[in-house]
């Protein structure tokens, strides 16, 4: 039983082989008795990609649309057995390349010019595949390069396929476009024994012997001269630097500034660099020169404080030399312009009214025209107090020491001595001190009635108060030497008196 089903598996096995329509190709015999290397069985269209896994340049090509097959439409959806058959021999030829039809259009180099006329074996070996063939230029041209490979390997960049003598090659294309005279140079005249690579661009390279300044104006030639002309110059110092030449300046020599060659260094272009010796002031005013002086004439200061600045000079200040505010290097530092950075040794206040002291003088004179309004101080002058000269209440000239309270200025006007206590704006007003006004009822707690209101201040307010006044409001604390009770009835009074009078005595309490 064993032996007959090995035989069964052996001709189901071989079947397919004894079905063979033919031998296949040389290339694909070694694959001729395992069939499953081409075909899926009962899967026709399963092949192509059979055939696309072992032909992977093929299978690149169609994925990128490059080559014969990728760049040919139809090819994508057709299967390779349409096209390559098999089973036809050893020696049967599958590809079927008719060399006089085939169009290289559908190829990665399509024959143009004389390659149109090129036979295909001259680039197509026999031992090679014909996608094999190489695309450089130089891969075939190598023997023709009249260059010996000094201008590179990229013949096309000169060369086309019309003839390998016509030439083209477009110098502005590169990093040397030819103007002017270049245009008519002969190649050797810059490329000698055709050098072509690294050739020097810059104008002193090839024009060293032409340069009549020897060196001194550097070598940036094309900064005054252009290839149009070698002897017309083109340079504008004040179109073409940061320094236009004006005044004076315009009749200076170029070595009068540029001594140490035109264009090798940076020029320092401070009028101070080059006129430090004309400087009268010593440095004292800076290094700014260009904020007094003009090229036109050194002489000729054009400085206007009031314009220049944000501090004009006015009345007084007109008048001052400018060393007495700027005592040290002028413009180098930014001046305190507040009047107490400059008169602060002037303060007859001694500080004590601040540093603003444009609030009551102005430049016309430290001691004219003082202008001062009291009402925003902390002390507004009403009434009388608008009439009395500075010099009652500011003893000194520094203000801010004056009394603010009345008794301070108004001691000995205090007939009370002191018992009503220090605020005698409670009753007093400025327009006069014999005008008071004083209401016990609604500005105490204590209300007068009775006999209580007919009676002096001094009956109750007998002692200096330096404070607040504060009184007992109990009858007995006034009325202790009235009490013919003896203290027999307490202290509470006013159980059985009224204020009308000590004698009169309410029944029924």
């Amino acid at each position: 039983m064993i032996f007959g089903a090995t035989s069964m598996q052996v001709s189901f096995a071989n079947i397919e082989s004894l079905l063979m329509p033919g031998e296949v190709i040389e290339d694909h015999a070694e694959f001729e008795a395992e069939c499953t290397s081409c075909h899926v069985r009962f899967a026709k269209s399963t092949q192509t990609g059979l055939c696309l896994d072992c032909h992977e340049e093929i299978s690149a090509d169609l994925e990128a649309l490059e080559g014969f097959h990728g760049l040919t439409e139809e090819i994508a959806d057709t299967e390779c057995k349409v096209c390559h058959s098999d089973h036809l021999g050893r020696e049967a030829d599958v590809v079927g390349l008719d060399k006089e039809t085939f169009d290289h259009t559908v190829t990665d180099f399509e024959l143009k010019g004389s390659h149109q006329k090129t036979q295909c074996d001259a680039c197509h070996e026999a031992d090679l595949q014909y996608r094999d063939a190489p695309s450089e230029c130089i891969d075939c041209h190598e023997e023709d390069d009249n260059h010996k490979g000094r201008l590179g390997e990229v013949c096309g960049d000169c060369h086309v396929e019309s003839a390998w003598r016509d030439a083209k090659f477009d110098h502005d294309e590169t990093d040397f476009p030819l103007v002017g005279n270049h245009e008519e140079t002969s190649c050797n005249g810059c490329h000698a024994n055709e050098r072509y690579e690294d050739t020097p661009t810059e104008c002193y390279a090839c024009h060293r012997l032409d340069d009549v300044h020897r060196g001194s104006r550097g070598q940036e030639c094309d900064n005054c001269h252009s290839p149009r002309d070698w002897d017309a110059v083109l340079f504008d110092h004040s179109r073409d630097t940061d320094f236009p030449l004006e005044g004076q300046h315009n009749d200076v020599s170029c070595d009068s500034c540029h001594e140490d060659g035109v264009f090798e260094k940076e020029m320092d272009t401070a009028c101070f660099a080059c006129h430090k010796s004309d400087d009268d002031h010593q440095g004292r005013n800076g290094e700014e020169c260009d904020k007094c002086h003009a090229p036109q004439a050194w002489s000729e200061v054009a400085f206007d404080h009031d314009n220049d600045t944000d501090f004009p000079l006015k009345y007084r200040h007109a008048e001052v030399e400018c060393e007495a505010c700027h005592r040290g290097m002028v413009f180098e530092q930014e001046m305190e312009t507040s009047c107490f950075a400059c008169h602060q040794n002037d303060d007859a206040h001694n500080g004590e009214e601040g540093e603003d002291c444009g609030r009551c003088h102005d430049e016309s004179g430290w001691t004219t025209e003082v202008v001062f309004d009291h009402d925003l101080t902390r002390f507004p002058l009403n009434g009388l107090h608008a009439t009395v000269p500075c010099e009652e209440c500011h003893l000194t000239t520094t203000f801010k020491n004056a009394p603010l309270e009345c008794v301070e200025c108004h001691e000995d006007d205090d007939t009370h001595e002191k018992t009503l206590g220090p605020e005698c704006e409670r009753c007093h007003n400025p327009n006069d001190w014999a005008l008071w006004s004083f209401d016990h009822d609604t500005e105490t707690d204590f209300e007068l009635e009775g006999a209580h209101e007919d009676l002096a201040c001094a009956a109750c307010h007998r002692e200096p108060i330096e404070d607040e006044i504060v009184l007992s409001m109990t009858c007995a604390s006034c009325h202790q030497q009235d009490d013919v009770h003896s203290r027999r009835f307490g202290r509470n009074c006013q159980r059985c008196h009224s204020a009308e009078s000590f004698k009169e005595i309410r029944v029924g309490q």
